[in-house]
């Protein structure tokens, strides 16, 4: 599928946030681990949580789900012996469940996306889990990956988290079922330490304790314990409201985003004060963000550590500010779905942006103007890069053609259909 995102002035009207995929998925993981049922309320429907819907209904997990409320009957320790499990692109759900699926015997991850989950690496999470008595069959790292289990064992374990902090949660949920207390040691440094604090919330709801030291480097999991059936109301998700936030700052606007918490843990919730640094127009009262965007915007210098998940949406608004804007500390973008750094920055070169990249960096040099566009580009089967060029066609002379983008699904399927309600004009067509 093909968008058309044609030059737009105004984006008027309000929109429920999404609820978050994160909490969703990890909300989701802690009841399949979980002996008995537990309930979600406002689950998110991506293609993401689908993922891990479809998983844990393989490894024995019973979910009914009706009218915004998910029940599931958890299978605890003992998740039925399962051939394959197929996590689709979704890289959070498969690194979850590789230590999830070390409880079984045998289970094989199929590589179904080979252009993007495909090249992503799991090395780190790999040697971990071999530390554990956990045999693990693999591509150089990546997919496809086979568990070979039945017996993890618990006590000392390092694991780097200089790639990614989803390695270390995928043990933190895992360990508390082991017969042995258990020991993570973070080594390197360890990157999206805000969502990490998510990790630990859902397990402490969940009747987990884990003791952290402050700087999250080191855990000591009590082994033997059990997840605690609950309920669990989920919040709205702030890394695909950046995309619909950055697009009202970039026109003229009267936007309203509802279901986004101040007091929020989600580290994407940066991006309200990122795009207030910046010069836009915005109040944040009772859940609810209202930018009155007026399209000009200042530049600014930005750690995007702290909101991984919204720097690209970040970026493309940083397009259109006055002066030079830096995000920095990104590196991790690199193992997304594409690298987020060098494909995303080289898009944007085509639609007339003007933009550098540096290891871990991305520089912008606005252009209040707006930029040229009238190209079509390259999605990168990334939903992230399909929501932030949509923001740069909306200020393009000539508009943009995002190919590929259909994969917006992957978090945020009703994602067109919002920005068109708002105003937008898009048209999706099929290759």
């Amino acid at each position: 599928m093909k968008a058309l995102v044609r030059p737009t002035r105004q984006l008027r009207g309000e929109i429920q946030a999404l609820s978050s995929k994160n909490y969703t998925t990890r909300y989701m993981l802690v009841a399949g681990l979980a002996e008995g049922t537990s309930v979600l309320r406002y689950p998110a429907k991506s293609e993401d949580s689908d993922a891990m819907r479809r998983c844990l209904t393989d490894l024995g997990a019973v979910l009914e789900e009706e009218e915004g409320v998910l029940r599931i009957r958890g299978f605890g320790r003992h998740p039925r012996s399962v051939a394959q499990l197929d996590v689709g692109n979704a890289g959070a759900v498969l690194r979850f469940l590789m230590s999830t699926a070390a409880f079984c015997e045998e289970v094989h991850f199929v590589n179904r996306y080979p252009q993007s989950l495909g090249k992503r690496p799991h090395d780190d999470l790999i040697r971990a889990l071999e530390q554990m008595n956990v045999r693990v069959e693999h591509n150089g790292g990546k997919l496809p990956i086979t568990i070979r289990g039945g017996r993890p064992k618990g006590g000392p374990i390092t694991v780097s988290g200089k790639v990614s902090s989803q390695y270390l949660s995928s043990l933190l949920f895992m360990t508390p079922l082991l017969e042995e207390d258990s020991e993570i040691t973070v080594t390197d440094d360890l990157k999206s330490k805000v969502v990490v604090g998510q990790t630990l919330e859902v397990l402490e709801q969940a009747g987990i304790r884990v003791e952290a030291s402050d700087d999250l480097m080191h855990f000591r999991i009590p082994g033997r314990q059990q997840y605690v059936p609950g309920e669990y109301v989920i919040q709205g998700d702030y890394p695909g409201s950046a995309a619909i936030l950055a697009a009202a700052a970039v026109t003229s606007s009267d936007v309203k985003v509802l279901r986004l918490p101040e007091n929020s843990r989600q580290g994407e919730r940066a991006v309200v004060d990122v795009l207030k640094a910046m010069g836009a127009p915005l109040t944040h009262r009772d859940g609810v963000v209202h930018v009155r965007g007026t399209g000009r915007l200042t530049a600014g210098e930005f750690d995007g550590d702290a909101f991984t998940d919204g720097v690209l949406a970040m970026v493309a608004a940083a397009v259109f500010a006055e002066g030079t804007s830096r995000f920095y500390n990104v590196e991790n973008l690199r193992y997304k779905e594409c690298d987020r750094i060098t494909d995303f920055v080289n898009e944007l070169r085509k639609a007339g942006a003007d933009v550098e990249e540096g290891r871990s960096e991305i520089i912008v040099h606005g252009r209040p103007q707006g930029v040229e566009g009238g190209v079509e580009i390259d999605a990168h089967y990334d939903h992230r890069v399909i929501m932030a060029l949509t923001i740069v066609g909306l200020r393009s002379e000539k508009g943009l053609t995002i190919r590929d983008a259909q994969h917006v699904a992957k978090s945020y399927p009703q994602f067109f259909d919002h920005m068109t309600a708002l105003g937008a004009d898009i048209t999706l067509t099929e290759d």
